[in-house]
């Protein structure tokens, strides 16, 4: 998976957004929160993201798969390449992190970004009976 190919997939995800922090680090986030951090520029690890907690320990046993560093307590793993594992369980580890933090959401937020910007109605004057006659 190449950073276009990520940037579609989390994008795709109701209310994601994209922000460019700490210099050079690409992040996901959703309801202000991230849920995905990837670097712009070569580094030691290519992605961070939220796991599961009970597959934290199973993911970080395998090689390529890392605790991530300084978001490790919050149960974030780190994968030092796009090879660490398949395409489509990244695909699917990003779209669990994108609801782990989903979930965390105020309910009010949360319930917000899955219904979708709301169309507000357009102001109408009152009629006043009066017609401009033309001449």
């Amino acid at each position: 998976m190449n950073i276009d190919q990520l940037r579609k997939l989390c994008l795709s995800f109701p209310g994601a957004t994209e922000q460019i922090q700490w210099g050079d680090d690409l992040l996901f986030k959703v309801g202000g929160k991230m849920f995905a951090v990837t670097p712009l520029e070569p580094a030691k690890l290519w992605i961070s993201l939220k796991v599961n907690p009970e597959n934290f320990a199973e993911l970080t046993e395998r090689p390529g798969v890392l605790p991530a560093p300084y978001l490790a307590r919050a149960k974030w793993i780190a994968l030092e390449s796009p090879d660490a594992l398949p395409a489509d369980v990244v695909a699917g580890l990003l779209r669990e992190s994108y609801e782990l933090v989903l979930g965390k959401l105020p309910r009010k937020t949360r319930d917000t970004i899955l219904r979708g910007p709301a169309v507000k109605p357009r102001a109408r004057g009152k009629p006043t009976g009066k017609t401009k006659s033309r001449k």
